[in-house]
């Protein structure tokens, strides 16, 4: 009977929705249509004033995900009594203190390693003898092919190559606008972490209804979860990779281990790219320290069998049960950013991508294919919402 009834109220839902009037539909698509246009207008858009703006986006962008994956610690320190912004200014006293040991740990031995490339160029061309004799042949053809080619232009044009700055002077020129940007970056962690409880709760409190103050409450829960469990856990199992990695370099004799273990940790936090940079970094310096190629290959060969290991059971095994990303979204993600913003973009990239899925998924998604295919509007509700429509019914559908 129960059953008759619910069938009974979806079809005269069902007539009511069919029976509508037209123009108001009409309208709604209207809308709908110059929403979706001023939304493909904007993705398209957003980019290019990215890259135009960076020197103000990416400092603040980079302070926001850094100051999200904090949120955990200032509520730890805050439930301990500790007053709002002590506990700010200790979460970022953490926070670069860590940073600085990472950063230090590696410039400063890379330092050294670029004054000795002058001196060790010797080595690495007697290493790699065996691999270039094998193309000795075709040298001599393309020699012979490039001999026999008369050139018709000007040959007695002057080129001048620019001898390369030192890396001191690379870091002399860049270090005053570096400290601004990171300046501004710290203000804005340490703003956005003493505010932060009083902008949730004034947030939650705003909103017109009690569903929307617990969409939005369950909203910023999880993009904090879900941003600072990714970060939180990605550094641990990287930092553990860097320290194996490290150790095993001490065992061959590398020198330097500690160096190639921050390097090795901090790549991998750029998926896909990361580890091939790591690779071939780590073969170049195997080079510059062994007298043979076999034994150059060793530290990469080593390096990538760990990662494939972290890569494919660990990282699987501890993020995939509490974060799932499509891997081709990573790919896209990582992708764009870098383009945006180089370096520091292909850094931000998971982050940000987590972030943006955590907040569509809960708000809802714009149903594109539906507007475009059917008779639908452009709004679209989320996973969480799909799961409370669902569960009444299969909850009214089990049996006793």
């Amino acid at each position: 009977m129960d059953a008759r009834r619910k069938t009974g109220k979806g079809t005269v839902a069902a007539a009511v929705d069919q029976h509508e009037d037209p123009g108001e539909a009409k309208r709604v698509r209207l809308l709908a249509s110059l929403t979706l246009i001023g939304g493909v207008g904007l993705v398209l858009a957003l980019p290019f004033a990215l890259r135009a703006g960076a020197e103000f986006f990416l400092p603040v962008t980079a302070a926001l995900v850094v100051a999200i994956a904090l949120v955990p610690m200032l509520e730890w320190f805050e439930r301990r009594g500790v007053p709002s912004k002590l506990a700010s200014a200790l979460c970022i006293v953490i926070f670069l203190a860590l940073t600085a040991f990472a950063i230090l740990s590696i410039v400063l031995p890379a330092i050294d390693w670029v004054r000795l490339v002058p001196e060790r160029i010797d080595n690495v061309t007697s290493t790699l003898q065996p691999v270039l004799e094998l193309y000795a042949n075709l040298e001599k053809f393309v020699e012979n092919i490039a001999s026999r080619i008369e050139s018709s232009g000007d040959s007695g044009r002057e080129v001048r190559i620019a001898t390369p700055n030192s890396m001191m002077g690379i870091i002399a020129a860049s270090a005053p606008h570096a400290a601004i940007q990171l300046f501004f970056a710290l203000l804005v962690i340490y703003f956005f972490l003493a505010g932060w409880t009083a902008m949730r709760r004034r947030t939650i409190t705003s909103r017109g209804s009690f569903e929307g103050a617990m969409t939005t409450a369950r909203v910023i829960q999880q993009v904090v979860e879900a941003t600072s469990t990714y970060i939180g856990t990605i550094t641990i199992i990287n930092v553990i990779l860097g320290a194996l990695t490290a150790l095993i370099l001490w065992w061959l004799g590398m020198d330097s281990p500690v160096m190639w273990g921050g390097i090795v940790a901090v790549l991998n936090f750029i998926p896909y790219l990361g580890p091939i940079v790591a690779s071939a970094l780590l073969f170049v310096g195997a080079l510059m320290t062994f007298p043979d190629i076999w034994t150059a290959m060793l530290p990469p060969l080593i390096f990538l069998v760990l990662h494939t290991i972290e890569a494919n059971v660990i990282t699987p095994v501890i993020v995939g049960e509490k974060i799932e990303v499509n891997p081709l979204l990573i790919l896209l993600s990582l992708s764009f950013w870098a383009w945006v913003w180089g370096t520091v973009g292909a850094l931000l990239a998971v982050p940000l991508l987590i972030i943006i899925k955590t907040v569509f998924t809960a708000a809802g998604t714009p149903d594109i294919a539906g507007f475009l295919f059917e008779e639908g509007s452009l709004t679209h509700v989320g996973e969480e919402d799909e799961k409370d429509e669902t569960d009444p019914v299969d909850r009214a559908g089990a049996p006793a």
